[in-house]
């Protein structure tokens, strides 16, 4: 296993909290965590970190324009999504998806997925 730096997108804080324990359990590092669409594509210009997971809703916006720029900057990134979405638009349909409620199982393989493609 690589460690990697980690930046998080997610609204709900207590979700944000469990991904971060998780990971840094996992022997990865959260370079940042965001809550909004703005703060995230922010972030992303910074860079800073090797892959994202993003929740794929923001507190009702869509998080597809920082799925965007992370595409279009070559960074690895993961969708995380409580379900109930709509299918992601055709360039992001192929990028690995971590269900709600996380599993610390699930996330090492969606992080291996993510940064070998």
């Amino acid at each position: 296993m690589t460690a990697r730096s980690i930046l998080i997108v997610e609204d709900e804080p207590l979700i944000a909290m469990m991904l971060e324990d998780f990971l840094d359990s996992l022997g990865h590092t959260v370079a940042a965590t965001c809550d909004t669409v703005a703060d995230a594509l922010a972030r992303v210009v910074q860079g800073g970190f090797d892959i994202a997971i993003i929740d794929v809703n923001l507190n009702g916006e869509q998080v597809w324009p920082v799925a965007d720029r992370l595409a279009a900057q070559g960074v690895p990134y993961i969708l995380a999504t409580g379900g109930h979405i709509e299918p992601p638009p055709a360039q992001h349909a192929s990028v690995p998806v971590l269900s709600k409620p996380f599993t610390l199982d699930a996330i090492e393989p969606a992080l291996t997925e993510a940064c070998s493609r």
